[in-house]
């Protein structure tokens, strides 16, 4: 961040005094930390909004066209997922 800009927040004694403990164990600043939270949830919510404006730009027709189209190879040895990361 080239430019900064300073903003009074006001948070409650329980939340600060959380957010201190868990930027101390992080061996971060509070400003660091509400800086990097904040930025998180930005990220997040852009991400949210990507997939909301694109979910009705997909083609089932031509999904399913992908999915059983001719050709590949049906799986291999060793294609299958780790334990306990199987869907």
């Amino acid at each position: 961040m080239s430019r900064m800009s300073t903003y009074p927040l006001r948070l409650p004694a329980s939340v600060k005094a959380e957010a201190e403990r868990v930027a101390a164990e992080d061996g971060t600043s509070l400003n660091q930390f509400v800086a990097t939270a904040v930025a998180e949830k930005l990220a997040a919510m852009r991400t949210a909004t990507f997939f909301a404006e694109r979910r009705g730009l997909g083609d089932r027709e031509a999904f399913r066209a992908l999915l059983t189209r001719d050709g590949g190879q049906p799986p291999q040895p060793g294609d299958e997922m780790p334990k306990g990361r199987q869907a």
